[in-house]
């Protein structure tokens, strides 16, 4: 099992989520014991729920979670970063959302490797990123 900690985005366990999960993202999973998730990522998870409800997946996150995540709070010190690297790339026209950045901040924080599909809006925010997808 690896001892590196990772910090999931919403788009991995959301996939982990379904029947036939992507195959790069199964035989990553399956490397692991436990995993980091932001406070952020269960917040869209339960937005996505209460949109367009599904039972199984529910029940399955439930259990997942309280077996195998650890859960990220945001800290002051991560809405600072935060709101700093959010207004620097702003600066140079770029547009990053706060839920990302958020994200992003927790990584660079927790020195963890974020793992997304979405690793174009995480360039340039000073941490590890993995597509387990690719």
């Amino acid at each position: 099992m690896s001892s590196k900690i990772f910090l999931v985005d919403t788009n991995v366990l959301s996939e982990l989520a379904r029947r036939e999960p992507n195959a790069g993202v199964l035989a990553w999973s399956r490397t692991l014991s436990r995993i980091s998730v932001s406070v952020i990522v269960i917040e869209e998870i339960f937005f996505g729920l209460a949109w367009k409800p599904n039972q199984r997946i529910q029940a399955w996150l439930e259990e997942f979670m309280d077996v195998h995540c650890e859960i990220c709070p945001v800290t002051t010190e991560a809405a600072k970063l935060a709101g700093r690297l959010r207004g620097d790339m702003a600066s140079r026209g770029e547009t990053r959302t706060q839920a990302d950045m958020i994200i992003a901040a927790t990584a660079q924080i927790n020195q963890q490797t974020l793992v997304t599909r979405n690793i174009r809006d995480f360039t340039d925010c000073g941490i590890s990123v993995l597509n387990p997808f690719s």
